[in-house]
């Protein structure tokens, strides 16, 4: 058996493999409900062989939204709507993975196909919040988040959390990357903060502890807690992965279970020299230093070049993101190549290739 194809558990979850569906936005909410949308984009995951599924960013807060059509999880309703799409994922051998997310200064944009920039309020925007107010190149400029605030913000993730694991997810994963609030935090370039949420490394990754202990406080020990962490800002004075070690090392220590290694999104300005695999040496790092198990993300797009991630133990998992939007069944042709016999589903057998 492969080692893409091998099973993988955290606590008391079992992936069937190590062939995973990172979370994409979809930008088709309605009021932060899911809808006929999410359950055939995230069910035909499930079904094309993904060990885990994961829905897009999915918001604590109306204000945590990217846009106005992103997804959210702060209401029962909301929870109650997401119950038939886990159940789905679940009934076709995946595990259900919800991405719980704030943009902060990223919020009330445009869906990249209805515009750019910040959505005035008088077409449904709101004001954005940051752990200080720079705005994001053109964007709106950002309130401060007052630190009285921010006690309900953790509220709310803990709350959210809740929601998620009565819906059926058994994987959470936290949003600490590619620019948003609680990488914001973490970054030098977005968080000038003089107050116990700022200055140093220990300062400006508090309030990720602090939504991390909450979270899992909140949860199920049975329950997989992952953080995904931008590796470097790709930004001459910002985060570096030796930084994001030390964070995940951390976190090591407060119940989480792996961290989904990513870089970027924190600043126009960055330089990203991209090439097939480009974040893999994040990963590596990140999986070396912490003693956590990570999984990789960028550009891994085929079968053999996923398997040799795995070899070389640069991360536990792999996790697909176009490759899948092209490919929902990229799974099932991986296990072919790979020479490993992953089940279909029953209405599909008869169109099995044979090697």
């Amino acid at each position: 058996m492969s080692l893409l194809f091998s099973p993988f558990t955290l606590r008391e979850v079992t992936f069937r493999n190590r062939a995973w569906v990172s979370p994409m936005c979809q930008y088709s909410s309605i009021d932060g409900r899911p809808t006929d949308w999410h359950l055939v984009h995230l069910g035909s995951l499930a079904r094309g062989g993904a060990g885990l599924v994961f829905t897009e960013a999915t918001a604590v807060s109306p204000e945590g939204r990217i846009s106005p059509q992103d997804a959210g999880i702060w209401t029962d309703e909301q929870a109650q709507d997401y119950a038939r799409i886990t159940a789905f994922i679940r009934d076709q051998g995946a595990v259900a993975g919800i991405q719980l997310a704030h943009a902060g200064r990223k919020a009330s944009t445009y869906a990249p196909w209805r515009g750019h920039g910040s959505v005035p309020e008088s077409d449904g925007g709101w004001r954005a919040i940051a752990p200080s107010p720079i705005a994001f190149g053109d964007y709106a400029v950002p309130a401060e988040l007052p630190a009285a605030e921010i006690p309900a913000l953790v509220d709310a993730w803990s709350s959210a959390a809740r929601r998620a694991v009565a819906a059926g997810f058994e994987v959470l994963e936290l949003h600490a990357a590619h620019g948003y609030l609680l990488h914001q935090f973490l970054s030098p370039l977005t968080n000038k903060r003089t107050d116990g949420y700022g200055g140093d490394l220990a300062g400006r990754a508090r309030l990720l502890i602090e939504v991390v202990d909450a979270v899992r406080a909140a949860i199920p020990d049975t329950i997989a807690l992952f953080v995904r962490l931008s590796a470097t800002d790709w930004v001459p004075g910002g985060l570096v992965v030796e930084e994001t070690a030390e964070i995940a090392a951390l976190l090591a220590g407060h119940g989480v279970d792996l961290v989904d290694v990513s870089s970027g999104g924190n600043h126009p300005d960055q330089k990203i020299t991209l090439s097939p695999g480009y974040q893999v040496p994040f990963a590596r790092t990140i999986r070396e230093r912490s003693g956590l198990p990570v999984a990789a993300v960028g550009l891994i797009t085929e079968p053999e070049q996923a398997e040799k991630v795995l070899a070389e133990e640069s991360s536990d998992a792999v996790l697909l993101g176009r490759a899948l939007l092209r490919e929902p069944t990229w799974p099932q042709r991986a296990a072919l190549e790979l020479g490993d016999d992953l089940a279909w589903p029953p209405q599909y057998a008869r169109a099995k290739p044979t090697r």
